[in-house]
């Protein structure tokens, strides 16, 4: 079926007026209502779920969890499922626990290497702060809030992922995220239940249980 000239041009104007993007004044006028917002709470907790969709799967992988994250870099992120896992950092020290192989990662953060440009990409839709220092930012603006998209700016970081699309609420919740990653395999992570409660210090803390073995991958 066509359209005629008149219904295609309304249907294009309509697009142009549910995504109209942001200028740089605006972008930054953005940023700077999330960091209120941070600094005010700097406590972010959500359930997600989760997709992959890699080259790798026969189908995407779908799980769920939920994350914890205090300002400027300790969280903890749980995985439900098949592929269970607890991620914690205190922003020095970072652990993962797969409680399925009692079986424990751990990494020192600080020392510029690929775990702490992982980290930040992890935790780039909880905590957007510098951001315009790490990535080119731009922004639309929606009926239900803004989607912004982020570009690396470093050459690790581009090694992550290509592009970072995330959706944020006009209350400046995150709503979804999508990572691209260089090879074209993608991470969508929705999220729910979204609270600034204050959060206790001891999340951020881990112990690996007794009988758990630990490797130190990067042997530092």
């Amino acid at each position: 079926m066509k359209l005629s000239p008149l219904l295609l041009g309304f249907t294009v104007f309509a697009s142009l007026a549910h995504a109209q993007s942001l200028s740089d004044a605006e972008i930054k006028k953005l940023l700077a209502q999330v960091h209120e917002k941070l600094v005010a709470s700097p406590n972010l907790q959500a359930d997600f779920q989760e997709e992959k969709v890699s080259h790798f799967l026969n189908k995407p992988l779908v799980s769920s969890g939920r994350v914890w994250f205090r300002m400027p870099n300790k969280f903890r992120r749980e995985m439900k499922g098949a592929s269970q896992t607890v991620a914690v950092s205190n922003g020095h020290d970072f652990w993962i626990y797969f409680p399925n192989s009692k079986s424990t990662q751990h990494f020192t953060l600080g020392k510029n290497s690929p775990v702490d440009a992982a980290i930040t990409a992890m935790t780039t839709a909880l905590n957007l702060e510098n951001v315009e220092s790490m990535y080119q930012v731009s922004a639309t603006k929606a009926d239900r809030g803004s989607e912004l998209q982020l570009a690396p700016r470093t050459p690790t970081g581009k090694r992550i992922f290509q592009r970072f699309v995330l959706q944020m609420s006009s209350d400046l919740f995150v709503r979804r995220t999508e990572m691209i990653k260089p090879n074209g395999d993608r991470i969508a992570t929705t999220y729910s239940n979204q609270s600034r409660a204050k959060i206790p210090d001891s999340t951020f803390e881990f112990t690996p249980p007794p009988g758990t073995s630990t490797s130190n991958p990067l042997g530092r």
